[in-house]
């Protein structure tokens, strides 16, 4: 047993405008980006019960990423660019790869989940004497497709 580092959970977003992936690992610019899952309860309590039932019906999930402007990083330029064109709906459709670095790798390649995602832009800016940073969430669209990322070729493979 033993802790997994931040370092071992990659997110890689599809930057390209084209139909041929062009996979970027968001890092530069970021010091902190989590998963939330945003769970989607149903809550009862049936006529015969004192206590009430609470499932899970399905799941949401988002990331947020404040990032630091770096000119030239892939992840900034394709989030920029969505900014300034006020990028919705399709525009703002892309893809987002989470990579499981802390798993056993074959050929190279780690467990990964692909999830269809819509950019959202939050702010964009900062304070005075310091450096622009654009706040964006990555929101998931529907069912994850389970796979493998090989993080040197940059190739998702979806599992048969």
């Amino acid at each position: 047993m033993g802790k997994i580092k931040r370092s071992k959970f990659a997110t890689f977003l599809n930057t390209s405008s084209t139909g041929t992936a062009a996979w970027a690992l968001v890092g530069d610019g970021v010091t902190s980006m989590t998963v939330s899952y945003n769970p989607q309860t149903s809550d009862e309590t049936y006529i015969h019960q004192d206590s009430g039932t609470s499932d899970v019906e399905s799941y949401k999930p988002t990331s947020s990423v404040p990032m630091n402007a770096v000119q030239g990083d892939p992840v900034f330029d394709f989030v920029d660019t969505l900014r300034k064109k006020r990028a919705v709906l399709d525009e703002a459709r892309s893809e987002v790869c989470l990579v499981y670095l802390y798993e056993t790798a074959t050929s190279g390649a780690y467990p990964a989940e692909k999830n269809v995602c819509s950019i959202q832009i939050d702010d964009f800016g900062g304070d005075g004497g310091g450096s622009n940073v654009i706040n964006f969430t990555i929101n998931f669209v529907g069912d994850a497709v389970a796979g493998t990322f090989n993080p040197t070729t940059k190739e998702f493979t979806a599992d048969a």
